[in-house]
């Protein structure tokens, strides 16, 4: 290959439709066991690669040249290959500064934690310390070394938190390396997964009123630092933040909420032609999986066994990315649902009035207009809270869904 990246599990990369728009070059992802890894290197039948997970500091004595910075840092992401010479770099130091000022957040003077003591919370301290960090301390579960344990750092005044750890990365969309509420000086939170594009760290962080930034910008940021290197000549202005914008559009879901009825269904139908995607409406889903109707369901589970059965559909389809997600009327009831879908979407609730809601014997909890009436009364403030945005139900599905493409595409 002439360029591309190796680790050791890349089923959850981004990486090769990054370089593919950056660079308009041929990216692969080449999966390498330890044992293959010199044998790559040492065949050098490549341009330049990236290096992720685990190898980004068992690469450094297989290179011929390390830069100054990697050498510093301990950890090389990157890899050029000039007349048979290998030469590494670090370019997750230009991605992790980028994502710091993308998220708006100022290091000078904070007191910063850093989660993990791999390559990438390597390059964290570097940056951090570049840009004036106060403090910086890194945590581990075993606390050897110059890391403190999570208990220990849960007792201090962090300001700005930075993951480097897996937690949270794709599968695993639902693993969280700590919890924020104890950090109450907590004014960002960096973290460098970028699958799903918000972790539950990052969305905990929002919700209590810090900054809080995935690590796609970051996984962008550097990939063009890399690009750069691979073909010796800079980008184009404004490279990185359109490449960044039309990778987490394609990425993002798009979730509609709203009452039974509502027209989610149809609208998404719209939506998932125009912009050729998948739609995915849950309670198809959950009858696909049930393998019985829904009101078939309601009279053997009751309430409560519908209701578990629509999280284990929400949080199966919530990992996927680039869907148009029709969900049930009472998805948004449970925070589970709600936290799982923000994940890798934004959601948009149909506002449509009670009045001109229709009930049909197929919704067991919205058959007659007085349930019609009692259920939007009940549920209109919590449709509202969870949304990204409310959109009005006027004219034709097609006049809704060009509102919400619209508001989307911005």
């Amino acid at each position: 290959m002439e360029y591309g990246l190796i680790g050791e599990k890349l089923g959850h990369s981004f990486s090769r439709e990054i370089h593919q728009r950056l660079g308009g070059y041929d990216y692969r992802l080449q999966e390498l066991t330890p044992a293959q890894l010199p044998a790559f290197l040492e065949k050098r039948d490549f341009r330049g690669v990236n290096v992720t997970i685990p190898y980004k500091q068992t690469v450094i004595p297989l290179l011929d040249e390390v830069a100054p910075k990697a050498a510093a840092i301990g950890a090389v992401n990157t890899i050029v290959n000039r007349r048979g010479r290998l030469y590494g770099y670090n370019t997750d130091y230009d991605g992790m500064a980028a994502l710091a000022r993308h998220a708006g957040l100022t290091l000078k003077n904070k007191n910063v934690l850093i989660l993990g003591t791999g390559g990438t919370s390597r390059t964290a301290m570097t940056v951090a310390a570049d840009l004036g960090a106060a403090e910086i301390r890194r945590v581990s579960r075993t606390g050897r070394g110059d890391a403190i344990t999570y208990e220990q750092a849960a007792d201090l005044p962090v300001q700005v938190l930075i993951n480097t750890t897996p937690c949270g990365m794709y599968p695993g969309c639902d693993g969280q390396p700590m919890d924020l509420s104890r950090f109450g000086w907590l004014e960002g939170v960096l973290d460098a997964v970028y699958n799903p594009l918000r972790t539950r760290l990052v969305l905990q962080a929002r919700d209590n009123g810090a900054r809080g930034q995935g690590g796609l910008y970051m996984l962008v940021a550097q990939a063009a630092a890399a690009c750069r290197l691979f073909l010796d000549r800079p980008l184009p202005d404004g490279a990185l933040d359109s490449v960044y914008r039309a990778i987490h559009g394609q990425k993002q879901n798009i979730v509609l909420t709203g009452m039974p009825g509502s027209g989610k269904s149809t609208v998404g139908r719209v939506l998932a032609r125009q912009l050729d995607r998948e739609l995915v409406d849950t309670d198809t889903e959950i009858i696909r999986v049930a393998k019985k109707p829904i009101p078939e369901i309601f009279a053997q589970r009751g309430e409560r066994g519908f209701r578990d059965l629509e999280s284990q559909v929400i949080q199966e389809v919530s990992r996927r990315t680039g869907l148009v997600i029709a969900t049930g009327g009472g998805a948004i009831l449970r925070e589970e649902n709600v936290r799982r879908l923000r994940q890798n979407g934004r959601i948009y609730f149909l506002d449509r009035p009670a009045e001109d809601i229709q009930p049909t014997d197929d919704r067991p909890l919205a058959r007659d207009m007085e349930a019609v009436r009692q259920r939007y009364a009940e549920r209109y403030p919590r449709y509202t809270s969870t949304a990204d945005a409310a959109v009005p139900v006027r004219g034709s599905a097609e006049d809704v869904a060009a509102a919400i493409r619209e508001e989307f595409l911005i």
